[in-house]
């Protein structure tokens, strides 16, 4: 792989990176993924109705930013959570 292969991943389905670093990048046949909240890309906040809300808000954007790679996804082989409480596992779950 060349850095000829590197593809900077954008879209405005998803909320624009926050600091220095790309929201998706693709590498030869893979898709990397940044972080994502449960942030509305019209209006840049944080979605209202707690972790469950802000868990389908932060899929649908990492879902929109799959598809702006030509990706989706069934194709996700791994994630990380991180929540403030635990006791809200089951909600985000």
């Amino acid at each position: 792989m060349t850095c000829k292969d590197k593809t900077i991943i954008k879209t405005d389905l998803a909320p624009a990176a926050i600091g220095p670093y790309s929201v998706g990048v693709t590498g030869g046949p893979f898709v990397f993924t940044a972080g994502q909240l449960g942030i509305d890309p019209k209006t840049g906040s944080l979605v209202e109705g707690g972790v469950e809300a802000e868990t389908r808000q932060a899929l649908q954007n990492l879902s929109a930013i799959l598809e702006a790679a030509n990706s989706c996804m069934d194709n996700v082989v791994k994630t990380t959570v991180f929540l403030r409480d635990i006791n809200d596992f089951a909600k985000m779950n």
